[in-house]
């Protein structure tokens, strides 16, 4: 991992993840998340929005290695 990765927050790491996808891509699911299918686009609108949830989504990224 690079230098400036390591500085950049889960947030920061996401949105340069979601902001280099084929806008196809977006809409398919990457996790389950108490039994809910998750979707590019649903983890947008969550970490945009600064949920709970949204956090909870970027952790579990983080620990899968997709961020």
């Amino acid at each position: 991992m690079a230098v400036s990765e390591v500085k950049l927050g889960l947030k920061e790491r996401f949105l340069k993840v979601y902001a280099n996808l084929p806008l196809n891509l977006r809409k398919e699911i990457i996790l389950v998340l108490d039994k809910e299918p998750i979707t590019w686009n649903v983890v947008y609108l969550e970490v945009s929005n600064n949920t709970e949830k949204g956090s909870q989504i970027l952790k579990k990224l983080e620990e899968l290695k997709i961020i």
